[in-house]
């Protein structure tokens, strides 16, 4: 038995409350290496009772680990606990003070302990997030519906983009393209900042309480929540509250006043007079980006400036949440405040951060309800689209990215397959539709929220920023209608199948290019195959007997349990 791949700790997310008498327990061990786990656990003040024992369930196999998990149902809300973990010929006891070969003593010290189910520590997202299918919009480049707003240096609708590129968009196009998101099914759109900025990506804030007027003003801000919400569209702004812009007025009066200005504790200044070249004299977001100082969220005023921001979009124009960009590079302390005020303000409200990596620490139910969740698009990209790693090693990825979270948190996971910030999906895949039609059936079909980036419905391209921003493309003869029929479909499985927005998820097969999973639900399942491979696959599995297709990219041959899996297919099974 390895010992010491054996895991676990007390805390998220090996432990964790369900709800106010459920607690989930998980433990990890070696791949292969143990036969049975079982859970010995009483109340915690319970001196003189016996303990209770209860197998617990393999739920998540990958390269390197087993995960053992199950809920108890607790009298009080307090207990401690220890495993019993044998393989053939050998059994160990395992506890929060190590191995032991004999059962330990009934004492309270030396167990795992989970002193109390705190209900305020109870983590639950907006109901409404489990549901939702997020399209993201880049307002510049999405739809110009008045032309009267323009800038003066606006380019023709479509032309190649560059850094600096004006193309029109605003929020009247947004408006004026609501059947067509009603028509695709999604249920919640994204904004990039659409605050006052010199940019054409609105990262460097000029005013936070102004809607750039290139885009509209905040009554035009209002009626698109307004309409969006008539038609059963949520509305997710962008808080871009790491840095601001140059033109920002505090740091303009730090330009000007130097220490003496009031808001001189606000940035981090290493020298004055202020000098943008051929190095900022202050820091900056990322490596010398002159335009973007970095906001010093430490200072109470600066945390007091922000936090009414936010609050103040939610209460004016009712929208459904934030983005929080670079949210890996504030403080903690800050964004337990900062949900705190968006609770208080619009208690469904979500706020969803920029976190490229793991992002465990900022989803322990204290801070954010979701992430962008990029591990989920690495691991899509190199298994679909590149098709550089393995069915194990992509089933390992993924699994590893559901154990670090609670299945509260991954549920609302926002699952993208790219955004502004990333080449096109279509583009990684050299413009293989099939490809990408593979991607699609494990996106909504994967636990988490499915993510569509402006125009991959469409089919569009695009490598690096600024290419990855195009004009979104209008013209019917222009767009792939067959792969936005496709994520009609899929969209309509989704939302017709709660498996796939509530069930648990247990990989079934994973070999070669083929990998299969089962969501489950209240009694209920469904199985999707995916063939990633050029070439037919004979593969056997129990699990997908007598089961409707109802996805029909192409039909599934059976010999009892063996399936003829044709190539680039998928099969969603019901």
């Amino acid at each position: 038995m390895i010992k010491e791949a054996i895991f676990h700790k007390s805390d998220i997310p090996y432990a964790y409350p369900v709800n106010k008498d459920q607690l989930k327990i998980v433990l990890r061990t070696a791949v292969f290496d143990v036969d049975r786990v079982y859970i010995l656990f009483k109340d915690r003040y319970d001196w003189l009772g016996k303990f209770k024992i209860k197998p617990m369930t393999l739920v998540h196999t990958n390269e390197l680990f087993d995960y053992y998990e199950t809920t108890l149902e607790l009298n009080k809300r307090f207990l401690y606990f220890f495993y019993l973990v044998s393989e053939t010929g050998e059994k160990l006891y395992y506890t929060e003070a190590g191995f032991f070969k004999k059962r330990p003593e009934d004492s309270f010290w030396g167990f795992f302990h989970y002193p109390y189910i705190r209900e305020k520590d109870i983590f639950s997202p907006p109901d409404w997030a489990n549901e939702c299918i997020v399209y993201q919009i880049f307002p510049d480049r999405f739809n110009n519906g008045d032309r009267t707003n323009d800038p003066e240096n606006v380019k023709p609708w479509g032309e190649k983009p560059t850094a600096d590129s004006f193309f029109g968009g605003d929020l009247q196009g947004i408006i004026d393209k609501i059947d067509y998101l009603k028509e695709l099914g999604i249920n919640a759109i994204y904004l990039t900042p659409i605050f006052l900025s010199p940019s054409t990506h609105k990262y460097d804030t000029t005013d936070y309480y102004t809607i750039d007027p290139h885009f509209g003003d905040t009554e035009k801000a209002k009626e698109l929540v307004r309409k969006c919400h008539d038609n059963g569209i949520k509305v997710i702004f962008d808080a871009v509250f790491n840095h601001c812009g140059y033109d920002f007025f505090a740091f303009q009066d730090v330009v000007k006043n130097g220490p003496k200005s009031k808001y001189w504790d606000w940035f981090n200044v290493y020298e004055w007079p202020i000098k943008t070249h051929p190095k900022p004299t202050y820091e900056t977001f990322g490596e010398n980006v002159w335009r973007m100082p970095k906001l010093m969220t430490k200072n109470p005023e600066v945390q007091k400036y922000l936090l009414e921001v936010a609050e103040y979009w939610i209460k004016e124009v009712d929208i459904d949440g934030w983005r929080l960009d670079v949210a890996n590079e504030i403080d903690h302390h800050f964004w337990r405040k900062f949900r705190e005020v968006v609770k208080n303000a619009k208690k469904d409200a979500i706020i969803v951060g920029e976190v490229w990596h793991d992002a465990s620490p900022w989803l322990r139910g204290d801070q954010f309800d979701s992430v962008m969740n990029y591990p989920f698009r690495n691991a899509v990209v190199d298994f679909f689209a590149k098709r550089k790693i393995s069915a194990v090693k992509f089933n390992t990825l993924i699994t590893e990215q559901l154990m670090r979270h609670m299945d509260s948190v991954n549920r609302v996971m926002f699952n993208l397959i790219g955004s502004h910030d990333t080449e096109r999906f279509l583009t990684l895949a050299n413009g293989m539709v099939a490809r990408m039609k593979l991607a699609l059936v494990f996106q909504f079909t994967f636990v988490g929220v499915p993510y569509i980036y402006y125009g991959d419905e469409a089919g569009m391209v695009g490598g690096f920023d600024p290419d990855c921003r195009r004009c979104m493309i209008w013209e019917e003869e222009k767009q792939n209608k067959g792969l936005f029929e496709f994520y009609k479909k899929l969209i309509r499985i989704r939302k017709e199948h709660e498996e796939l927005k509530y069930g648990n998820f247990t990989t079934l097969y994973a070999v070669g290019r083929v990998f299969a999973f089962r969501r489950e639900y209240k009694g209920n399942s469904i199985v999707v195959i995916i063939n990633n491979s050029s070439k037919e696959e004979v593969i056997f599995l129990e699990e997908a007997g007598g089961k409707e297709d109802i996805l029909k990219m192409g039909e599934l041959k059976r010999s009892g349990n063996l399936l003829y899996l044709k190539p680039n297919t998928a099969y969603i099974l019901k």
